[in-house]
């Protein structure tokens, strides 16, 4: 590899931002490049994480091609009386009435006829020949059933890495995923397919069947007689969802499903370009946004968007595609709004619980991010609301902050009850705090009463509820290292651009000879696995500039081609060079392909943004498309196997795994040392622009608490329903009520803004409702401290 330093020819320049808290304007997902090199000396060599990668091929539990299928026979009169396990899921709309059969004497464990053999006593007198016959028969059933059972306990396990104990005699009814494929039965219903690998078919949810293609020997699995059971794997070096993800070992490869349940301009151009032209202006967010459509009476416009921007059929691609992660943005208004909160409510937790469901099935895990707060973290439109940062910052600042806290416990409550642990396994507590404005010590204060809230909810240790993810808050992974010794199985987070300030000219070519990715980003994750520990990149991309329709925000243009109106920017090139890739030659795709697998080697770790970029209305294609992961499948510029990064940049100083047991759960875990709690007590005494908090709003902690709606399972007669955990909390101890206004004082905007005084309590009659108009404002960029 060239040992030349990377030089990029730079031609932009930064005006005076002004006051830092001008944060309205959007960089989406920002991270600099040129904020990451975290004190490395200049010329220091690359360094890698590589010996991260973990290839043992542990065997999958379904051939990958050419194999039978795995059944399970139906059994309708065993499904009464068998708790959630024997119902089957329903997933609403999508439910069909399917023909039930009866028993299937063909397909029962033989222990069953041996236990309906003692319930009839046997006749009273037999002939010697026939007591030796049957002594004989008797014998061989002894031995058959042992054969058997050391088959299922011992052998059947190792081979599959499955737990189906409880469906070998699972009941079929509505599943969507009942038929005959592969069963050779000559009864269409008498058997349920359960998994399959490469070529084999696959009923979806929907009702409709495909193809199921995985060429890295993944496996689905999905049991309609037990549907919350983990037995796939995404591929075969991958644990399958019911054995233990080595974090520090294995590797994480994962794509966010961004503009999903969480829109974005850019991601969902579509949506916003619906109003683009109107006399009103155009919307810039998804507040905005759902303010007009409701207007309209057209919100199931998103709904029509959840429905179809992301289905099953994408995550069956994400396993194929040798991703064994999805990383899943939600916003606080899938749980609730409050008073004049104009987001479709509550919708996209639906969705939300369609997505673990096909992430159980094809074996791939979650990182669930918790992507916009009340009065928002950053103030760019992927928190929900173009503006101002409300959050640990101003006159709302922790009254925001602890309706925040709350719905981070709701959710933890949820997701680490023992249906969900083994797929939903990461949470990011909260997207993208914007540090250099809130200040460490609040964001940090913030983070310690995050981690306490979901421990409290999920316990302590290796599989007790999700790792807790923290990002890095524009701080630099330096500014983590040390934090909350001894606390149990947290990661870091960090989002790593170049596309965003100054712009250069260099193409894919320039940047990949000169090993740009290895040497920016390497050393810093290394060493951040050893100061801080778990370590991973949320967000990524192939952008090497900020061309694209509406990367900077609505009618914001570029910096690369001069465009750019929130700040003063020279023309560098021209950005449809960049746009339309339908003009891309081989070679200018096999050095993005390049590019992609130098930064896959430095990240090691890493989530890329985003799985897919919608089409425009007006091009009729993804006018963003470098930032596609399946675009970039399709048209040739991504690798269709990420392990090929490996070796893309030099190993000099890899870290060295295993992670320390109490990083991991085990010994130590969750002893964080008294006088780090005390030096972090929540809530602050002050913010960067409050001298005392006690002046401020306050919410009072009086609130009923918030239950989710988990999935609805159909019994198999068809005839009743439940729920998964009734009442959707998995700490029945966890009975402290939620902060909500207080009921005397009037309306307090969640979004007043920093420069706000109101009245801490202001009369009830002053509930007026303050129509909110953003300002396009750049938000500064994070300056470190030497």
């Amino acid at each position: 590899m060239s040992g030349t330093p990377y030089q990029p020819v730079f031609n932009g320049s930064h005006t005076n931002l002004g006051d830092s808290r001008n944060t309205q304007f959007y960089t989406p997902e920002t991270e600099p490049l040129e904020l990451h090199h975290d004190d490395i000396p200049a010329g220091a060599a690359p360094r890698f994480m590589g010996a991260a990668r973990h290839d043992g091929n542990r065997a999958s539990y379904a051939s990958s091609s050419g194999s039978a299928p795995t059944f399970v026979g139906e059994d309708d009169t065993t499904a009464k009386g068998r708790g959630f396990y024997g119902l089957d899921y329903n997933d609403s709309e999508y439910s069909a009435n399917q023909p039930m059969t009866g028993h299937n004497a063909a397909n029962e464990s033989p222990y069953l006829d041996e236990k309906r053999g003692g319930v009839y006593p046997p006749p009273a007198a037999k002939s010697r020949r026939k007591v030796i016959i049957g002594s004989l028969i008797a014998l061989a059933a002894i031995i058959i059933a042992v054969v058997v059972a050391v088959y299922f306990a011992v052998i059947k396990p190792k081979q599959n890495h499955t737990t189906t104990s409880n469906t070998a005699n699972g009941a079929a009814g509505d599943s969507s995923d009942s038929g005959n494929s592969g069963s050779g039965s000559s009864s269409p219903t008498s058997r349920v397919v359960i998994s399959g690998g490469d070529g084999s078919t696959v009923t979806m949810f929907d009702g409709s069947t495909s193809t199921y293609s995985n060429p890295h020997g993944g496996t689905w699995y999905y049991d309609p007689a037990n549907p919350t059971a983990s037995g796939a794997r995404p591929q075969s070096w991958v644990p399958a969802l019911n054995e233990t993800f080595n974090f520090g070992v294995d590797v994480i490869r994962g794509v966010n499903v961004g503009g999903w349940l969480v829109t974005e301009p850019f991601i969902v151009p579509a949506l916003y370009e619906r109003y683009i032209n109107s006399s009103d202006g155009p919307v810039l967010d998804e507040w905005h946004l759902t303010q007009r459509l409701r207007a309209d009476n057209a919100l199931d416009v998103l709904e029509d968007h959840y429905k179809t921007f992301i289905t099953e059929q994408d995550f069956a691609e994400i396993a194929a595609a040798g991703l064994n992660f999805v990383r899943i943005p939600i916003a606080f208004w899938a749980l609730e709004v409050r008073e004049n909160e104009p987001f479709l409510a509550k919708s996209s937790w639906q969705y939300f619980l369609k997505a673990v469901q096909w992430a159980r099935k094809y074996g791939l895990r979650i990182n669930l991010d918790l992507h916009a707060v009340p009065g928002s973290q950053n103030g760019w439109n992927h928190s929900g609301r173009l503006g101002d940062i409300n959050v640990l910052l101003g006159p709302m600042g922790i009254a925001n902050a602890e309706r925040s806290l709350d719905y981070i416990r709701v959710i933890a409550e949820f997701i680490s009850q023992p249906e969900y642990r083994d797929v939903v396994v990461l949470f990011g507590i909260t997207n993208e705090p914007f540090g250099p404005t809130i200040g460490k010590d609040a964001v940090q204060r913030y983070y310690l009463q995050a981690y306490n809230t979901v421990r409290n909810a999920s316990g302590t240790g290796e599989g007790k509820g999700p790792w807790v993810v923290f990002h890095d808050a524009f701080l630099g992974l330096t500014n983590w290292a040390g934090f909350l010794p001894n606390a149990d199985r947290t990661q870091l987070d960090i989002h790593q651009y170049i596309c965003f300030n100054g712009q250069s000219a260099d193409g894919y070519d320039k940047r990949v000879a000169a090993g740009q990715a290895c040497k920016t980003w390497a050393a810093g994750q290394n060493d951040s696995m050893t100061a801080f520990g778990m370590t991973h990149v949320g967000e990524w991309s192939l952008a090497i500039n900020d061309c694209g329709q509406w990367v900077n925000g609505v009618n914001l243009g570029a910096r690369f081609d001069g465009s750019f109106t929130a700040g003063n920017f020279p023309n560098v090139g021209d950005c449809s060079l960049y746009t339309d890739y339908t003009q891309w030659d081989a070679e200018w795709k096999a050095d993005m392909k390049q590019f992609a697998l130098q930064s896959m080697s430095a990240l090691q770790n890493w989530f890329f943004w985003t799985w897919k970029i919608g089409n425009s209305t007006v091009t009729g294609r993804p006018s963003a498309p470098v930032w596609s992961y399946q675009l970039g499948l399709q048209e040739g510029w991504m690798p269709t196997d990420p392990r090929d990064s490996q070796g893309a940049c030099d190993s000099s100083d890899p870290f060295t795994p295993p992670l320390k047991a109490w990083q991991t759960g085990g010994a130590g875990a969750g002893q964080i040392p008294a006088t780090a709690q005390a030096a972090l007590a929540w809530p602050p005494q002050s913010l960067t622009d409050v001298a005392d908090v006690a002046t401020l709003p306050q919410y009072t902690q009086t609130g009923a608490l918030l239950s989710l709606p988990a999935p609805t399972l159909t019994a198999v007669s068809g005839k009743a329903t439940s729920t998964l955990s009734e009442g959707s909390w998995n700490n029945p101890s966890d009975t402290a009520s939620m902060f909500v206004p207080v009921a005397t004082c009037g309306y307090l905007d969640p979004w007043m803004g920093p420069n706000a005084s109101p009245d801490p309590c202001p009369a009830v009659s002053a509930t007026a409702r303050r129509d909110y108009v953003p300002r396009a404002y750049i938000t500064p960029r994070p300056v470190f401290s030497s």
